[in-house]
């Protein structure tokens, strides 16, 4: 199979493992949404922080440098593999040290009990690390996606129980916990890597020099990611981040899982290409253009829909974080953007670059933060919209430097998708505006709208990146039929 083939084929089950998984999950949400409170989504939301910064401890940066590396040994693997489930254990032993400091900080007694559960996903979720990571590294996505369906259907079934039974917030906690669990126990019966007996300090020392940069970065960008709901959480309310954390997870279903389908894919075929500088550029350039025009139409249509969405599907309980999601929403757009830019950076083998970029980005983000705390959320969310420029500027300028594909090049590139889309979205906005009928017709007349919009005018327009992405997808279904 050509690696063009291996890259659509990739795609495909990635879209699938993104938007179907991500779908169903989102739906599971939905219902949860509906009969848990915000004060419940709230509390699950002021321990992200601290899942999040040991689950980057756990990883340490070595997945992307095990996916870099041609030539992984079996003493790769399974030295990186006694590694992560090691700093798991030392992770969770800490956070449920601090349970009690934690619960404390938040003023928030149900906190430390939650966190001590919470916390076993890190030793859980370390088992498979590695699997996974070779399934990445093979652009095997069809097994990634079987599994994290199963996974996701048995989670949903046992969240929904608890919830419906009363449970409340722990029903959140067993939605992660046990999707952690299905996930390990399937891609050990089903993937064909089992570890060995050995550690190599060889081994570690080699991949750890590349993955120690990205771990730092990660951290950084982790912290910052999170940092907005230990501010909500502490300066605010819990009700308050329930509200931000819903609006959250909606605008990253297309944004980070986006990123996450096509991030997964190019970053192993573009390692591969690493030497090849006209080729990595052009397949590169390609990417951008397609990826921006898909994240623009859905996050900024997103916003268009953004209160008929909330209102149908989660109710009027919620009504205050349609404003957050709107807002949000512009931030999640870059997003995709900001990620490839930075994964070119690792292709190159700049993982130093990457750390520093880092740095400078989340310095210049402090004054935001201060500025959230003195001046409320929405000010807050309009830093992150401004932050979102400056680093967009700074990431594309370094990563275009090693292909001679400059900011200019790519804004010239991305900036007919964002005409596109924005004409899209205002006109849908106008429509939901100007028509008073129940929300999920209204809903529904929108996105039909957007939908025929969208098409029409690229098809008028011979837009290249619609030609593009229509070609790969009438491609794949000719392939299929054909099958």
């Amino acid at each position: 199979m050509s690696v063009k083939q291996k890259t659509i084929k990739g795609l495909i089950w990635s879209f699938l493992d993104g938007f179907v998984n991500q779908g169903f999950q989102l739906i599971v949400g939905i219902v949860l949404a509906r009969l848990l409170s915000p004060h419940a989504f709230g509390l699950i939301g002021m321990l992200a922080i601290f899942i999040a910064i040991s689950q980057s401890f756990v990883d340490s940066g070595f997945s992307n440098a095990l996916i870099r590396k041609t030539n992984c040994t079996q003493s790769d693997y399974s030295t990186i593999f006694y590694f992560n489930i090691t700093v798991s254990v030392f992770c969770y032993g800490i956070l449920f040290g601090f349970s009690s400091s934690i619960a404390s900080f938040f003023r928030e007694p149900q906190l430390r009990a939650l966190i001590q559960v919470l916390g076993l996903s890190l030793i859980i979720n370390s088992f498979s690390v590695i699997q996974r990571t070779i399934l990445t590294k093979e652009i095997n996505f069809k097994l990634q996606t079987i599994v994290s369906f199963v996974a996701s259907i048995g989670s949903g079934i046992i969240a929904l129980c608890m919830a419906f039974a009363g449970f409340g917030v722990w029903s959140l906690v067993a939605l992660t916990l046990s999707k952690a669990v299905l996930n390990s126990i399937f891609l050990w019966l089903w993937a064909k890597w089992k570890p060995a007996w050995v550690f190599s300090m060889k081994s570690f020392k080699e991949l750890f020099a590349f993955g120690s940069k990205l771990l730092a970065s990660g951290l950084i960008d982790t912290v910052y990611r999170n940092i907005y709901y230990v501010i909500i959480g502490k300066y605010f309310s819990a009700v308050e981040l329930g509200y931000y954390t819903q609006a959250d997870q909606i605008q990253s279903v297309p944004s980070q899982n986006l990123i996450g389908i096509i991030g997964r894919v190019s970053y192993p075929v573009l390692s591969n290409m690493q030497d090849d500088v006209r080729q990595l550029k052009s397949a590169y350039q390609k990417i951008i253009r397609s990826t921006m025009l898909i994240t623009f139409l859905l996050m900024l249509g997103l916003a268009a829909i953004a209160k008929p969405l909330v209102l149908t599907l989660i109710g009027d309980k919620w009504l205050p974080a349609v404003i957050y999601l709107q807002m949000l929403c512009l931030v999640g757009m870059f997003y995709p953007l900001h990620a490839l830019n930075l994964n070119m950076l690792q292709v190159q083998g700049r993982s130093d670059l990457f750390l520093r970029l880092e740095i400078i980005k989340k310095i210049l983000a402090i004054p935001i933060i201060i500025v959230g705390i003195m001046f409320g959320i929405k000010i807050m969310i309009i830093g992150m919209i401004l932050m979102n420029f400056i680093s967009y500027y700074l990431n594309s300028y370094w990563s275009g430097r090693y292909i001679g594909y400059s900011t200019g090049e790519q804004v010239k590139d991305i900036f007919p998708s964002f005409i596109l889309g924005s004409v899209v979205a205002l006109s849908v906005f106008a429509v939901g505006y100007l028509i008073d009928i129940s929300n999920p017709l209204k809903l529904i007349i929108q996105i039909v709208i957007g939908g025929v919009l969208f098409i029409g005018i690229a098809e008028v327009l011979f837009m290249k990146d619609y030609l593009y992405v229509k070609a790969i997808v009438t491609d794949k279904i000719k392939i299929a039929s054909v099958q």
